[in-house]
């Protein structure tokens, strides 16, 4: 598991991300906003997505910001 730090809106989040290799795939959580979503290597879109999800707990500009990030960590990996 890694653990990022968020920082926005002035507030520093932690990012846990669970990869699971054997079964492909990733889970994402964020306790700060009670967040948490699984998707699988292979599913499409999944910036948007994401986004999506995180609209209904944050505003979209910072759910667009988070949303390519976890995206750029999850591919890191």
């Amino acid at each position: 598991m890694k653990i990022r730090k968020n920082f926005l809106e002035g507030l520093e989040q932690k990012v846990y991300i669970y990869e699971n290799k054997k079964d492909e795939f990733f889970l994402i959580a964020v306790p700060a906003i009670e967040w948490s979503y699984s998707f699988f290597y292979q599913d499409e879109e999944i910036q948007s997505k994401l986004l999506h999800s995180l609209l209904e707990r944050i505003p979209q500009e910072t759910a667009e910001t988070l949303s390519s990030r976890i995206v750029q960590w999850t591919t890191e990996m």
